[in-house]
Protein backbone atom coordinates (compact mmCIF):
# COMPACT_ATOMS: atom_id res chain seq x y z
CA UNK A 1 0.00 0.00 0.00
CA UNK A 2 2.64 2.29 1.49
CA UNK A 3 4.63 1.29 -2.58
CA UNK A 4 1.56 2.35 -4.36
CA UNK A 5 0.80 5.28 -2.50
CA UNK A 6 4.56 6.62 -3.46
CA UNK A 7 4.13 5.93 -7.27
CA UNK A 8 0.78 7.68 -7.59
CA UNK A 9 2.47 10.86 -5.12
CA UNK A 10 5.49 10.75 -7.64
CA UNK A 11 3.50 10.19 -11.03
CA UNK A 12 1.65 13.52 -9.84
CA UNK A 13 4.48 15.40 -9.12
CA UNK A 14 6.28 14.03 -12.44
CA UNK A 15 3.13 15.18 -14.56
CA UNK A 16 2.84 18.63 -13.19
CA UNK A 17 6.69 19.26 -13.45
CA UNK A 18 6.64 17.86 -17.02
CA UNK A 19 3.71 19.83 -18.27
CA UNK A 20 4.74 22.01 -21.63
CA UNK A 21 5.06 25.58 -20.13
CA UNK A 22 7.88 24.37 -17.81
CA UNK A 23 9.46 22.52 -20.59
CA UNK A 24 9.39 25.63 -22.32
CA UNK A 25 10.96 27.10 -19.70
CA UNK A 26 13.54 24.46 -19.55
CA UNK A 27 14.14 25.11 -22.92
CA UNK A 28 14.44 28.46 -23.18
CA UNK A 29 16.94 28.30 -19.78
CA UNK A 30 19.39 26.31 -21.65
CA UNK A 31 19.61 27.59 -25.07
CA UNK A 32 18.47 30.90 -25.07
CA UNK A 33 15.32 33.08 -24.26
CA UNK A 34 14.59 34.26 -27.79
CA UNK A 35 14.50 30.65 -29.24
CA UNK A 36 11.14 30.91 -31.64
CA UNK A 37 8.75 27.88 -31.08
CA UNK A 38 10.11 25.61 -33.62
CA UNK A 39 13.57 25.78 -32.01
CA UNK A 40 12.27 24.73 -28.51
CA UNK A 41 10.36 22.36 -29.78
CA UNK A 42 13.26 20.60 -32.00
CA UNK A 43 15.03 20.93 -28.74
CA UNK A 44 12.89 19.23 -26.45
CA UNK A 45 12.34 16.28 -28.89
CA UNK A 46 15.87 16.09 -29.32
CA UNK A 47 16.28 15.43 -25.41
CA UNK A 48 12.85 12.90 -25.48
CA UNK A 49 11.20 15.73 -23.24
CA UNK A 50 8.25 15.17 -25.45
CA UNK A 51 7.96 11.11 -24.80
CA UNK A 52 4.36 10.27 -23.58
CA UNK A 53 4.46 11.48 -19.75
CA UNK A 54 3.89 7.73 -18.52
CA UNK A 55 7.09 6.74 -20.93
CA UNK A 56 9.30 9.54 -19.42
CA UNK A 57 8.01 8.32 -15.85
CA UNK A 58 9.06 4.89 -16.41
CA UNK A 59 12.15 6.24 -17.37
CA UNK A 60 12.82 8.08 -14.87
CA UNK A 61 12.40 5.16 -12.27
CA UNK A 62 14.80 2.85 -14.22
CA UNK A 63 12.34 0.11 -15.62
CA UNK A 64 12.72 1.85 -19.19
CA UNK A 65 15.53 2.13 -20.97
CA UNK A 66 16.39 5.86 -20.93
CA UNK A 67 15.95 7.89 -24.14
CA UNK A 68 18.90 8.07 -26.50
CA UNK A 69 19.46 10.00 -29.97
CA UNK A 70 22.46 10.43 -31.95
CA UNK A 71 22.82 13.72 -34.44
CA UNK A 72 24.09 13.46 -37.56
CA UNK A 73 27.37 14.94 -36.32
CA UNK A 74 27.55 12.40 -33.61
CA UNK A 75 26.58 14.25 -30.89
CA UNK A 76 24.90 11.98 -28.05
CA UNK A 77 21.78 13.21 -26.73
CA UNK A 78 19.48 11.64 -23.86
CA UNK A 79 18.18 10.82 -20.56
CA UNK A 80 21.37 8.66 -19.66
CA UNK A 81 24.19 10.88 -21.13
CA UNK A 82 26.41 13.26 -18.20
CA UNK A 83 29.27 15.28 -18.91
CA UNK A 84 32.46 13.57 -18.79
CA UNK A 85 31.24 9.67 -20.13
CA UNK A 86 32.21 8.53 -23.54
CA UNK A 87 28.77 7.05 -25.57
CA UNK A 88 29.93 3.91 -25.08
CA UNK A 89 30.35 3.44 -21.17
CA UNK A 90 26.51 5.39 -21.17
CA UNK A 91 24.43 3.29 -19.10
CA UNK A 92 20.99 2.15 -21.35
CA UNK A 93 18.96 2.71 -17.65
CA UNK A 94 19.70 5.54 -15.60
CA UNK A 95 16.55 5.55 -12.62
CA UNK A 96 15.82 5.85 -9.37
CA UNK A 97 15.81 2.12 -8.70
CA UNK A 98 19.87 2.62 -10.57
CA UNK A 99 20.70 5.01 -7.64
CA UNK A 100 20.47 7.38 -10.46
CA UNK A 101 18.88 10.73 -9.15
CA UNK A 102 19.30 12.72 -12.95
CA UNK A 103 21.44 15.79 -13.76
CA UNK A 104 20.91 19.05 -12.02
CA UNK A 105 20.95 22.19 -14.71
CA UNK A 106 21.15 24.22 -12.10
CA UNK A 107 24.39 22.91 -10.45
CA UNK A 108 25.66 21.42 -13.21
CA UNK A 109 26.26 18.70 -11.57
CA UNK A 110 24.66 14.87 -10.31
CA UNK A 111 21.86 15.62 -8.29
CA UNK A 112 22.43 13.14 -5.39
CA UNK A 113 25.67 15.45 -5.21
CA UNK A 114 23.70 18.65 -4.49
CA UNK A 115 20.86 16.84 -2.45
CA UNK A 116 22.70 14.94 -0.21
CA UNK A 117 24.65 18.13 0.94
CA UNK A 118 21.49 19.89 1.74
CA UNK A 119 20.05 16.73 3.60
CA UNK A 120 23.06 16.15 5.71
CA UNK A 121 22.62 20.62 6.34
CA UNK A 122 18.82 20.03 6.93
CA UNK A 123 19.65 16.52 9.21
CA UNK A 124 21.43 18.42 11.79
CA UNK A 125 19.13 21.00 12.01
CA UNK A 126 16.13 18.46 12.59
CA UNK A 127 18.55 16.63 14.83
CA UNK A 128 18.90 19.53 17.55
CA UNK A 129 15.29 20.91 17.10
CA UNK A 130 13.70 17.83 18.14
CA UNK A 131 16.40 17.03 20.92
CA UNK A 132 14.86 21.04 22.07
CA UNK A 133 11.61 21.04 21.14
CA UNK A 134 10.34 17.47 22.05
CA UNK A 135 11.20 17.37 25.75
CA UNK A 136 10.74 21.26 26.33
CA UNK A 137 7.49 20.88 24.73
CA UNK A 138 6.55 17.65 26.78
CA UNK A 139 7.30 19.13 30.18
CA UNK A 140 5.64 22.08 29.41
CA UNK A 141 2.43 20.09 28.23
CA UNK A 142 2.50 17.25 31.42
CA UNK A 143 3.11 20.19 33.79
CA UNK A 144 0.23 21.97 32.29
CA UNK A 145 -2.22 19.31 32.28
CA UNK A 146 -1.42 17.36 35.82
CA UNK A 147 -3.95 20.41 37.13
CA UNK A 148 -6.52 22.22 34.87
CA UNK A 149 -7.42 25.04 35.92
CA UNK A 150 -4.46 25.44 38.00
CA UNK A 151 -2.31 29.05 37.43
CA UNK A 152 0.86 27.14 35.99
CA UNK A 153 -1.91 25.42 33.63
CA UNK A 154 -2.80 29.13 32.60
CA UNK A 155 0.65 30.65 32.65
CA UNK A 156 1.97 27.37 30.78
CA UNK A 157 -1.07 27.50 28.09
CA UNK A 158 -0.48 30.78 27.27
CA UNK A 159 2.88 31.00 26.53
CA UNK A 160 2.39 27.75 24.42
CA UNK A 161 -0.01 29.55 22.53
CA UNK A 162 1.58 32.79 21.89
CA UNK A 163 4.56 30.82 20.56
CA UNK A 164 2.45 28.70 17.84
CA UNK A 165 0.94 32.26 17.23
CA UNK A 166 4.40 33.97 16.46
CA UNK A 167 6.23 32.93 13.11
CA UNK A 168 9.01 31.83 12.29
CA UNK A 169 10.36 35.31 10.87
CA UNK A 170 8.70 37.20 12.86
CA UNK A 171 10.61 34.87 16.40
CA UNK A 172 14.08 35.19 14.53
CA UNK A 173 13.82 38.62 13.27
CA UNK A 174 13.36 39.56 17.48
CA UNK A 175 16.40 36.95 18.34
CA UNK A 176 18.71 38.19 15.79
CA UNK A 177 17.79 41.95 17.26
CA UNK A 178 18.18 40.89 20.86
CA UNK A 179 20.55 38.44 20.66
CA UNK A 180 22.77 38.89 17.61
CA UNK A 181 23.21 42.79 17.42
CA UNK A 182 26.31 44.33 18.23
CA UNK A 183 24.51 47.57 18.74
CA UNK A 184 21.33 47.13 20.16
CA UNK A 185 20.29 44.35 22.86
CA UNK A 186 21.76 42.34 25.28
CA UNK A 187 24.61 41.99 23.30
CA UNK A 188 26.22 45.21 24.40
CA UNK A 189 25.09 45.80 27.36
CA UNK A 190 26.37 42.40 28.85
CA UNK A 191 29.78 43.45 27.12
CA UNK A 192 29.62 46.87 28.97
CA UNK A 193 29.48 44.29 32.28
CA UNK A 194 32.24 42.60 31.03
CA UNK A 195 30.49 39.13 31.36
CA UNK A 196 30.52 38.26 27.43
CA UNK A 197 33.97 39.00 25.09
CA UNK A 198 31.70 40.19 22.17
CA UNK A 199 29.15 42.43 21.42
CA UNK A 200 26.92 40.20 20.16
CA UNK A 201 25.78 36.77 22.50
CA UNK A 202 25.57 34.57 19.27
CA UNK A 203 25.67 35.37 15.52
CA UNK A 204 22.98 36.42 13.45
CA UNK A 205 23.64 34.11 10.46
CA UNK A 206 24.60 30.07 10.32
CA UNK A 207 26.18 30.05 7.02
CA UNK A 208 29.27 28.99 8.99
CA UNK A 209 27.33 26.39 10.85
CA UNK A 210 27.81 24.12 7.43
CA UNK A 211 31.51 24.02 8.03
CA UNK A 212 30.85 23.45 11.41
CA UNK A 213 28.25 23.61 14.25
CA UNK A 214 28.96 26.01 16.85
CA UNK A 215 26.97 27.32 20.27
CA UNK A 216 27.28 30.77 18.73
CA UNK A 217 26.40 30.04 15.10
CA UNK A 218 23.72 27.72 15.93
CA UNK A 219 21.39 28.34 18.59
CA UNK A 220 19.48 31.02 17.37
CA UNK A 221 18.34 28.88 14.51
CA UNK A 222 17.46 25.81 16.56
CA UNK A 223 15.64 28.19 19.12
CA UNK A 224 14.11 29.89 16.33
CA UNK A 225 12.12 26.71 14.63
CA UNK A 226 11.73 24.98 18.77
CA UNK A 227 9.63 27.86 19.67
CA UNK A 228 7.12 27.47 16.95
CA UNK A 229 6.74 23.93 17.21
CA UNK A 230 6.75 23.57 21.10
CA UNK A 231 3.95 25.84 21.63
CA UNK A 232 1.66 22.97 19.55
CA UNK A 233 3.60 19.62 20.93
CA UNK A 234 2.98 20.99 24.31
CA UNK A 235 -1.04 21.91 23.72
CA UNK A 236 -1.79 18.87 22.34
CA UNK A 237 0.33 17.10 25.62
CA UNK A 238 -1.65 19.71 27.64
CA UNK A 239 -4.84 18.36 26.25
CA UNK A 240 -4.12 15.10 26.83
CA UNK A 241 -2.97 14.58 30.26
CA UNK A 242 -5.75 16.86 31.41
CA UNK A 243 -8.21 14.40 29.85
CA UNK A 244 -6.61 11.30 31.23
CA UNK A 245 -6.20 13.05 34.83
CA UNK A 246 -9.81 13.00 34.43
CA UNK A 247 -10.19 9.06 33.69
CA UNK A 248 -11.64 6.83 36.15
CA UNK A 249 -8.88 4.18 36.94
CA UNK A 250 -7.02 7.52 37.88
CA UNK A 251 -9.80 8.34 40.40
CA UNK A 252 -9.63 5.12 41.72
CA UNK A 253 -5.81 5.38 42.06
CA UNK A 254 -6.29 8.67 44.21
CA UNK A 255 -8.78 7.22 46.16
CA UNK A 256 -6.43 3.99 47.36
CA UNK A 257 -4.07 6.39 48.50
CA UNK A 258 -1.50 6.64 45.86
CA UNK A 259 0.53 9.78 45.93
CA UNK A 260 0.20 11.94 43.48
CA UNK A 261 3.57 11.38 41.61
CA UNK A 262 3.24 8.00 41.69
CA UNK A 263 -0.36 8.53 39.85
CA UNK A 264 1.65 10.84 37.09
CA UNK A 265 4.78 8.99 36.38
CA UNK A 266 2.78 5.54 36.64
CA UNK A 267 -0.97 5.80 35.60
CA UNK A 268 -1.34 8.83 33.77
CA UNK A 269 2.09 9.91 31.70
CA UNK A 270 1.98 6.75 28.94
CA UNK A 271 -1.64 7.10 28.03
CA UNK A 272 -1.06 10.87 27.82
CA UNK A 273 2.07 10.54 25.47
CA UNK A 274 -0.77 8.43 22.51
CA UNK A 275 -1.72 11.83 21.23
CA UNK A 276 1.41 13.80 21.50
CA UNK A 277 3.25 10.87 19.59
CA UNK A 278 1.69 11.62 16.18
CA UNK A 279 2.02 14.96 16.59
CA UNK A 280 5.93 14.41 17.02
CA UNK A 281 6.11 12.40 14.46
CA UNK A 282 4.26 15.11 11.96
CA UNK A 283 7.24 17.08 12.45
CA UNK A 284 9.66 15.33 10.60
CA UNK A 285 8.18 16.09 7.39
CA UNK A 286 7.57 19.51 8.51
CA UNK A 287 11.66 20.39 9.31
CA UNK A 288 12.16 18.68 6.25
CA UNK A 289 10.48 21.15 3.63
CA UNK A 290 8.93 23.80 6.18
CA UNK A 291 12.26 25.45 6.87
CA UNK A 292 12.82 26.99 4.51
CA UNK A 293 11.74 30.72 5.96
CA UNK A 294 14.20 29.72 8.63
CA UNK A 295 17.07 28.27 6.40
CA UNK A 296 16.70 31.47 4.34
CA UNK A 297 16.72 34.32 6.87
CA UNK A 298 20.04 32.43 8.65
CA UNK A 299 21.56 31.82 5.12
CA UNK A 300 21.45 28.26 6.03
CA UNK A 301 21.20 25.93 2.38
CA UNK A 302 19.25 23.36 3.56
CA UNK A 303 16.61 20.98 2.18
CA UNK A 304 13.92 23.56 2.29
CA UNK A 305 15.87 26.35 0.65
CA UNK A 306 17.43 23.73 -2.28
CA UNK A 307 13.25 22.91 -2.81
CA UNK A 308 12.17 26.73 -3.18
CA UNK A 309 15.60 26.91 -5.09
CA UNK A 310 14.95 24.21 -7.73
CA UNK A 311 11.54 25.46 -7.99
CA UNK A 312 12.32 29.20 -8.48
CA UNK A 313 15.02 27.66 -11.22
CA UNK A 314 12.72 25.25 -13.02
CA UNK A 315 15.64 22.78 -12.02
CA UNK A 316 13.53 19.56 -13.21
CA UNK A 317 15.65 16.52 -11.98
CA UNK A 318 16.34 18.45 -8.30
CA UNK A 319 12.25 18.94 -7.96
CA UNK A 320 11.43 15.46 -8.36
CA UNK A 321 14.67 14.12 -6.37
CA UNK A 322 12.95 16.28 -3.85
CA UNK A 323 9.27 14.78 -3.71
CA UNK A 324 10.65 11.26 -3.56
CA UNK A 325 12.51 12.27 -0.47
CA UNK A 326 9.62 14.22 0.68
CA UNK A 327 7.41 11.44 -0.34
CA UNK A 328 9.67 9.01 1.63
CA UNK A 329 10.14 11.42 4.89
CA UNK A 330 6.36 11.52 4.95
CA UNK A 331 5.31 7.78 4.64
CA UNK A 332 8.42 6.77 7.26
CA UNK A 333 7.00 8.94 9.61
CA UNK A 334 3.47 7.39 8.98
CA UNK A 335 4.40 4.36 9.27
CA UNK A 336 6.28 4.84 12.97
CA UNK A 337 3.55 6.51 14.05
CA UNK A 338 1.08 4.07 13.50
CA UNK A 339 3.52 1.30 15.03
CA UNK A 340 4.25 3.55 18.02
CA UNK A 341 0.45 4.20 18.73
CA UNK A 342 0.05 0.46 18.94
CA UNK A 343 2.83 0.30 21.37
CA UNK A 344 1.75 3.22 23.64
CA UNK A 345 -2.02 2.22 23.21
CA UNK A 346 -2.52 -1.20 25.85
CA UNK A 347 -5.84 -1.67 24.10
CA UNK A 348 -5.07 -1.94 20.26
CA UNK A 349 -3.39 -5.62 19.76
CA UNK A 350 -2.42 -6.65 16.45
CA UNK A 351 -3.66 -10.47 15.88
Amino acid sequence: MMLLTALCLTYIVFFLTNMYPNLEKLAKTQGNFRMSEEAVASFLEDRGYLQPTPVKYMQWLGVMPGFSLEKEDGTLLGKCVRPGISPEDTPRFCGILQGDWGFSTVAKEPVANVLGSRLANTGKLMFWVMVVMVPSALIVGVLAGMREGSGTDRSLSTVSILSTATPEYVSGVIFIAMLASTRNGLGPWLHEMGLIEGKALFKGTAKSAMDGITFQNFTLPVLTISLYGMGYIARMTRASMAEVMTAQYIRTARLKGVSFRNIVMKHALRNALIAPFTVIMLQFPWLLNGVVIVETLFSYTGFGWQLVNAAGNNDIEMLLAVSVVSVFVVLVTQLISDIGYVYLNPRIRIS
